[in-house]
Parts: structure tokens; sequence; C-alpha cells
């Protein structure tokens, strides 16, 4: 026997580490199965392994606790409650906006139960899930129908794909957007089977550029929210509203891509001003489209508003049935459009509107009261002003202003520290600035504070 398979022999074999008491115990709790198929897995770790560096020697009892870490990591969601420290308010990453009460509520109650998705209750024959949010949507949006698909990357795709399909589609260069990772708004217009026109430049397209395009194969302007970033300086753009009268003057319907989508005028929260929905409507944009899950603050979703018998052209697409929305976006959407009804609560029972315009006051009574909680421990800690984002292609540049715990632990780099905090449980995400890790309180709601000061006291002890 050579030295290699000397060292081979001294894995143990299957069925002897089943009749191990310690992985007797962990059948108790795990299925035979899985703890089978993860000592399979270890076993092929440690034979190559002991295969490729003499220097490794195989322990029994680490053998054995890697395998239980392994069935119980098999077992931990994938998806998990995290405290968004970083500051992003929208952060794509992290699932976008958070949900409000009202939303998390209807959930529960669908969730739990069937529900009439597709039932007429007054006729008890089938019915039509589309008709679930369009009224309360119309009646927010002040269009005439709507529809909601799965995001607003399908909204745009099926718009164009309806209307535009073998034809023309006239866009500003300006306007050409790249969304979230890589994702291209020309890839999606040529997916769609239309066929983009591009006018302008850059910086500068005026309402001529889209004329001077027009011809018998032009099915569709497009103007396009550019809501994740800013063109400035020697700039000019052709508006909504020239491009609907150009577009009614030559009968081609004009499509407004508003991104994030505003439900109400921000500006009169303190805000930058984003396009409000009711607002394209009323300046005769026949088609819009925005997100339900940015500044609306519900779950993914892309909602099409607009003329009526573009939306029933739209619904008959045989596409729409492959991007549908299901039972719980309906209800997660409709609870928290709702919430628009009444603007005298809105900022409290909204949560990313709640986000968006906390005061400062209130931002730095929580650090404080973190920082208080943390005064014994070894950590350097302080209270800073910071800059909080809007995030999720959502009022792009702008900022807001907030109160940071800025901390420092000697024993780990800001890196290490970071890592330590997404490690706890729930993982909590931060920001690293000047060598240290910074706690945005604007994205930590009030009563998640408890989780910060039990991660670095762990993090500490």
């Amino acid at each position: 026997m050579d030295s290699k398979q000397k060292r081979l022999a001294q894995l143990p074999q299957v069925d002897r580490l089943l009749n191990n008491n310690f992985l007797v115990e962990l059948e108790k709790q795990f299925p035979r199965g899985i703890i089978i198929d993860m000592i399979r897995q270890e076993l092929e770790t440690c034979r190559k392994q002991l295969l490729n560096d003499p220097t490794f020697e195989f322990q029994f009892d680490s053998f054995l606790q890697e395998i239980k870490n392994k069935v119980q990591n098999f077992y931990k969601p994938n998806l998990r409650r995290s405290i968004n420290a970083a500051g992003i308010i929208l952060h794509t990453n992290m699932g976008r906006a958070p949900l409000s009460l009202a939303a998390r509520q209807a959930l529960q109650e669908v969730a739990d139960n069937y529900c009439n998705l597709e039932l007429d209750l007054a006729s008890g024959k089938r019915g039509n899930r589309y008709q679930q949010v369009e009224a309360l949507i119309c009646y927010l949006t002040g269009a005439e129908s709507a529809l909601v698909v799965n995001n607003n990357a399908a909204a745009t795709f099926l718009i164009l794909n309806t209307i535009s399909s073998g034809k023309e589609s006239i866009i500003s260069r300006g306007e050409l957007i790249t969304i979230g990772d890589s994702f291209r708004l020309p890839e999606i217009m040529r997916h769609s089977g239309t066929k983009m026109v591009e006018v302008g430049t850059t910086n500068q397209t005026m309402i001529a550029d889209y004329t001077e395009k027009i011809n018998a194969e032009t099915a569709l302007l497009v103007k396009v929210h550019t809501s994740n970033y800013k063109i400035t300086g020697f700039t000019a753009e052709a508006s909504l509203k020239e491009l609907v009268e150009s577009g009614h003057k030559f009968g081609i319907p004009v499509l407004h891509d508003v991104g994030s989508g505003a439900l109400i005028d921000l500006s009169r929260y303190g805000l930058p001003k984003e396009p409000v929905i009711r607002e394209s409507i009323e300046t005769g944009a026949d088609i819009v489209c925005f997100s339900g899950d940015k500044l609306i603050g519900g779950p993914q979703a892309g909602i099409i508003v607009g003329k009526k018998e573009i939306i029933q052209k739209i619904k008959k697409n045989q596409l729409t049935r492959a991007l549908r929305a299901g039972k719980l976006t309906y209800t997660a959407l409709e609870a928290t459009l709702r919430l628009f009804l009444d603007e005298k609560t809105l900022l409290q029972k909204h949560a990313v509107m709640h986000l968006l315009t906390r005061p400062l006051e209130s931002l730095e009574q929580q650090a404080k009261e973190i920082i208080q909680e943390l005064k014994q421990s070894p950590i350097d800690i302080e209270l800073q002003d910071g800059l909080s984002e809007v995030g999720g292609g959502s009022l792009a540049t702008e900022s807001l202003p907030t109160k940071m715990i800025a901390v420092k632990y000697e024993p780990f780099s800001a890196e290490q520290l970071a890592l330590k905090l997404r490690e706890n449980h729930p993982p909590i995400v931060s920001r690293i600035q000047n060598d240290r890790v910074c706690l945005d309180m604007r994205t930590v709601r009030e009563d998640e504070g408890k989780f910060i000061i039990d991660a670095l006291k762990k993090i500490t002890g």
C-alpha cells in the first residue's frame, strides 16, 4: 500500500458513520438522505485534500462537525431578513421597497387561505385577475385603464411588442438607459420586435429630431425618464407635451416610461420632484409604465396605465400571460396603493415615504440611544453626519441628510468588521467611510436598533 492509499484509508465508510452517536442525534432533526449526501460531499472534500496536500491531517471530530454544519446550512433559508444600515432606501440588492404593515397583513390573509384571484364572486364564474387593482390604479392616476405585470422591464417590452413589433419606435439617444445589472433598453426594444430609431444626441434632442424621422413605419414615440442618472450642462430635451402634440398630429401613440414612478408630488415633502403618473396622463401620454417596488413602495411589479383601447390590445397579447403577476403581487400592491388614498396618514403608514421623510432629530435620537447602550463596550464609536441615497433608480444624484453611527474596533479592519456584521443573525449591511464602519439611521427602522446593539456586543464579547 503506497502512502496515498494509507492516507485515504483514514477516511471512514458511510455505513459506519451513520452509526456514530453524533450523527444519530443529528438524524433526529434532519432527514437521513440529506445527512448521507452531506457525508459524501465532505468525504470527497477530505479525499482531495489528502491526495493533494501532504500537510493535511484528517481530524474525525472536525469532520463530524463539518457534516453537521453542512446539514444545518442546507436548511437555512437563502432569503433572510436583513438590517439595512447602508443608507440606501430602495436598495436593489436588498429587495428594494420594504412593504408597509397593511401590505404584510393583506399578504398573510391571502397566503394562508384561498382567494378570489380569478373568481367573480357575484356570478360564481371565472373572473379576470387584471381587474383586481385596475379601478384603484385608474382612480389614483386618472388613466382610462390599467394592467399589472411582473416588472417594469416586462411592461416596456410588452408595450413595444404589442404596439410596434415589426415597425419603428423613435427614441432620444439621451434616454437609452441601462437598468440594473447591465440590462439595456436597446436590447429590450430589439427583443420586442420593434425597430429602434435613435434621434438627437446624448445631451441634446429637440422635437424636430423626432418629427423628421416620422414615416409610414413609425408606430410609437418613446420618452424615458432617466431616473438613475442625469445629464447636465449644455443639454436640451423634447418635453412630453411636445411629443404628445406631435404624436396626436401624426396619429402616433406616445409611451412615457417613467421608471421609478410617483403617485404624489414628492416636492410637497421637501424632496426633489419626480414625474407624477397623473401628470403624464393629463399631459396626454397614451401609455405610461412604471415600477411597483420603487417610489410606489409595493412588491416587484410593472404597472401599465393609459388609453383603454391600447391596454385592451396589450391584455390580448399572448405574451401577457407569460409576464402576468400572481396573487401575492396583486394583494401587496392593492394594499400599498390604498395607502395613497389618504395623504394625511401616508407618511406614517407607508414604509418608503416614512423613511424618505424621517426628520434628522428622530435619526439622531435613535443613534444616541444605540451609542448609549454601547458606551461600556471597547468599540470606538461616534455620531456623524452623512448622506443617504434613495436608490433603486429613483431621484438620481439626489441625497438626503442623515445621522450615522461610525464604529471602529481595533482587532478588525473596517472590512472585517463589516463582514462580521453581515454574518450576524439577522445580517446587518453597512457601508465603509474613512476606515470606519458606518451604520446609517435613515434605513434602520426604529425597532431595529436592538439588533445592532446585540451584534456589536457579541462581536466584542
